[in-house]
This record gives structure tokens, sequence and C-alpha cells, in this order.
């Protein structure tokens, strides 16, 4: 089942799956086989198989929901593991149950084997018991012999002495059955031979998330989507193994930041020298001057208010920095950024050299595409070496459309133009636009940004545009300086964090939200193709405080 990850919801790709229920996915087993038989054969094999999958779903829903009763988050996060699973061997079980109904119904269809006792029908004509046809009988047992086989011991050449014509007719009818029953065997090799289609499966499979141990890992995660409202029968493989990339992206920002806290904190109440240190660890993690103020300046005023020990500390903690990141979210109106549906969906991805905007690009069209969107990539990157060859690679990867001008110092204004006269004729649900690197500085390139943005305009009025940052977490407060400069030309919606899993400096996200007023709409946390994913504030202050 396809998971939308821009809407966090498995709902959205099963409208085109309603209408293929019977029919759609035994097309393309009927087709290969040719024949009406192997259809039944897979329908009956799923319907019999569907019974007891849909009974252990139900069992395990039903651990699961009492378990989420007792508020036992260990037990809650093992009765998930179960249920995830048990899923998973459900559709080996249903993957295997088709993979065995194709390959019995590929023996039904070529039944030529059924030719060969043609050439034992002259065998059945030989008289046993009129003597006077025995010479006829034995002028045609030597033509027969030289059909098939060479005539090498057949005794029908000459009569063995000793031998009866009935007894040399026998060993005759002996050797051609023998020959017969050899002949087949390499046809049947031959048809077994070509069905390589195992390796592609598995080589398409082997990108998808895994089920691992039941470790702290997992747990973790599973904790996490408890604590924002998910059932245990709601939790989906893909966002177990989401918040597992996330908690080890963000390793080397937790070493440095929540080591020296637990230092810190210890188990006596906060005092004003631990907020001291608190305030360093936060500047040491670039998370800015206004962003640092601001949680400090509120946990100053509730330990004024109460007595705070090191939990409430924390859990404190915790909330200031989501109040913090989701404020942009919630001034922008737009809480989780999302392609619209039967819309046209323009989002321009601009940054510096060097910040990895194709990259991004690359990998939110995979994200597109595994969410059930149709996208579509702009080349508009026309000065860098190269650039179009990267980006057709990574369209090639998620099989997606690459609009590009071949030609050296092509206009980008012109590939964009030609890439949405494209999406709007087919009907594509997303266009992301691939812009050269430029720095903040220059505003001879950054006009040529506005100039691209009066072309999105004017010739789609009615798409949806979004002007995406993409911002290099290793460059700290010089990321801020740049997404201040951009975001007063271009006019920027949302911004894209990288690379947070090589930098300490992952508190650069606070300062983004805090001081530049930008929502942070993705985050990557690896270099992987599914290493990049809608950013939750909630999820991203767990990851960075995980421990406590």
């Amino acid at each position: 089942m396809v998971y939308d990850w821009f809407n966090r919801s498995s709902e959205a790709p099963q409208p085109p799956e309603q209408p293929s229920k019977s029919e759609q996915p035994l097309d393309p087993a009927t087709a290969q086989d040719g024949s009406e038989e192997s259809a039944s054969v897979q329908e009956s094999a799923q319907s019999e198989s569907e019974p007891s999958a849909a009974q252990s779903l139900q069992e395990s829903t039903d651990q699961s929901s009492d378990a989420s009763a007792e508020d036992d988050p260990l037990e809650w996060a093992r009765q998930a593991y179960a249920r995830l699973k048990a899923q998973k061997e459900l559709g080996k079980t249903t993957q295997s149950v088709a993979l065995e109904a194709s390959v019995t119904a590929e023996p039904l269809t070529p039944e030529p084997i059924a030719l060969t006792p043609e050439p034992s029908a002259p065998d059945s004509v030989v008289p046993a018991s009129e003597p006077d046809s025995a010479q006829p009988s034995a002028e045609q047992q030597p033509s027969l012999s030289q059909q098939p086989t060479a005539p090498v011991d057949v005794p029908g050449n000459a009569p063995a002495p000793g031998l009866s014509l009935l007894e040399q007719a026998a060993a005759q009818r002996q050797q051609r059955q023998q020959q017969l029953e050899q002949a087949p065997t390499p046809v049947a090799a031959e048809q077994v031979k070509p069905a390589p289609v195992e390796p592609q499966q598995t080589a398409d499979q082997s990108d998808e998330p895994s089920l691992g141990e039941f470790d702290e890992t997992f747990t973790w995660s599973a904790e996490v989507l408890a604590a924002q409202g998910v059932r245990a029968d709601q939790i989906t493989l893909e966002e177990i193994d989401w918040l597992g990339r996330l908690r080890q992206g963000l390793e080397k920002t937790r070493q440095g930041f929540v080591t020296g806290l637990l230092e810190n904190l210890g188990d006596d109440p906060l005092t004003p020298e631990v907020l001291d240190d608190l305030e360093s660890l936060l500047l040491r993690a670039d998370a800015g001057v206004q962003a640092t103020d601001q949680v400090l300046d509120a946990l100053r005023r509730r330990m004024n208010e109460q007595v705070v020990d090191p939990t409430e500390g924390i859990r404190f903690l915790k909330e200031q920095l989501c109040e913090l990141l989701d404020q942009p979210m919630r001034d922008s109106g737009v809480k989780l950024l999302a392609p619209q549906r039967d819309h046209l969906n323009v989002w321009l991805m601009v940054g510096v050299n060097g910040v990895g905007k194709t990259t991004t690009l690359g990998k939110l069209a995979n994200l597109a595409v595994r969410s059930g969107y149709s996208a579509m990539i702009a080349a508009a990157d026309t000065f860098r070496a190269a650039a179009v060859q990267q980006v057709q690679v990574w369209g090639d990867r998620s099989d997606v459309q690459v609009i590009a001008n071949p030609s050296s110092n092509a206009d980008p204004a012109a590939v964009v133009f030609d890439a949405i006269g494209a999406a709007r004729a087919k009907g594509t649900d997303l266009v992301l636009v691939d812009t050269a690197g430029r720095l903040q500085t220059k505003h001879n390139l950054m006009e040529e940004l506005e100039k691209i943005r009066r072309v999105v305009d004017r010739l789609a009025p009615e798409a949806h545009v979004e002007s995406l940052l993409v911002l290099d977490a290793s460059q700290g407060q010089n990321g801020l300086k740049q997404a201040m400069a951009f975001a007063k030309t271009v006019g920027l919606t949302g911004v894209v964090i990288t690379k947070l899993d090589g930098t300490a400096r992952g508190g650069v996200a606070l300062a983004v939200a805090s001081e530049a007023g930008l929502p942070i709409r993705f985050i990557g946390a690896g270099e992987g193709i599914r290493d990049l994913r809608p950013f939750n504030s909630f999820e991203f202050v767990e990851a960075l405080l995980a421990g406590r």
C-alpha cells in the first residue's frame, strides 16, 4: 500500500486502487500467461488466503487496543511490533501464493507434450494374433526407428535369432518409449528457464523499509508515535523506519547537546547556574540568540513560580522548543505542506552553491511518486556543468520526466516555460524547478529568480507556487543570513534543512524559525533517497533530546 507522506496517511492513494479489486491485479499475470485459467487460479488462491489474513490482523488489532488501554508504553510497543511483523508475514504469504499460482498456471497452457503419443500409434497397429502380417510389420519397423533416433542396436533392422516376432516388436516398442520419455525433458527445461521475474521484484523491494529487531530504537519510535495520538493498529513501517533514520541523523547534535545537559542537570532541581550552562549548549548548537533567549526566559519564569525538578525541566524545555518551531507554521496557515491534487503545483528550489538543491529535488520527486502524486522536473540550472545530467539521473531513479534544454547557457526561464506547458497538458500534480546556485549578494542572479517567478505567474496564474530555500545545516548562522536575503528577493514560503547527519549544529532549525520567521517544510537526515521527509517539530525535538 502506498503511504502518502505529505498528508501522513495511507488513505489518499486508495481511490485509484478501488476499481481494480478483481481485475487489475490479475491483468499482468493473465497478459503474460495468455490464459484465463491462470487468472482463475490466482483469484481462488487469493480468496483462500484472505480470511486467515483478516483474522490475524483482527487479533493483533485487538491485542494492541488492549495494550494501549493499559497505558504501558513498553507493552504497547511490543503489540505494535507484533502487528507489523504479522503484517509483514502476511505480505510474504500473499506474494508467495501469487507466485505459486502463476507458476502452476504456466504448465496449463503449453501442453504440446500430448503430441508425443503420435509415434506410438503404429505400435498399437501391430497385430499380435495374425501371423500372416508379420512381414509388413517388419518392413514398417525400420522406417519408424529411423525417424526419431539413430538405428543403433535396433532389432527391427535385422531380426535377432532366437526371438519371436512379438518379442522383437515388444523390444522395439520399449526402446521407443524410453526415447520419447527422454525427448521432452529438455523442452520442459527450456519452458521453465524464461521466468527471471523474481530478481526484478527483489531489486524493487530492496529499497523498501525493513522491520528490524525489537530494540531500543523501535521502542523509542513507537513511543514517539504513541505520544502523538497514533494507535498501535495505525502504526506503519514507513513511520517507524523514518524515525529511526531521524534519530540516527541527529546523533552528532544529540551527543554534544544531551551529554552536556545530563552532566549539568543531575538529580537536583533547576538552578540559575544550570540555565547558564543550558544557554551555552543552545548557542553551541547554533540555535541562535533569539531562540535561546526565548527558551531561557520561559524556564526562568517557571522557576520563579515553582520548584522545577530535572524531569519537569526537560519536559518544559521540549514544549518550548516545539512551540518555537511551530509558530511560523501557524502564521503561514499551512501546518503540513503537500501538493494539492487535481491542481498544478510549482515548487522552486533556491539556495547558494553546494547546499544540495539538486539532491533535495531528486528526493522530493521520489517522495512525491511514493506518495501517489505525478511529478515532473524542470532542469533550470543551465549554468553549472553536468547539472542537467545529474537531474536526469535523479529522474530516472524515480521514473520522473525531466524537461531540459541541451544547449549550453540556455535561458532558465525558457526551460520553466516549457515544463509548465508540458505539465498542464499532461495534468501533472507537481513541477519541481531546479535553479542555479547563487550567492545572496549577487543581485543579477537574484533578479533572474524574479524572472522565473514572473514566468510562472504569467503562464499558470492558477498554480500553487512554493519557493523553498535549501539550507545546509553545517553552515550554521551563515545559512540564517542566506535565508534572510532570499526571503526579501524571492518571497520564500519555506525552508528545507539538509545534511543534519554530518554536523553537530542541528539547532540551526531553531534559529531559522525564530529569527527568519520561516516554516521548516522538509528535513534531510541522511544521504539515501528515502532520507528526506516532511518536518515534524515534535519528532525533531524528541530525536534531538532522545535519552531524556
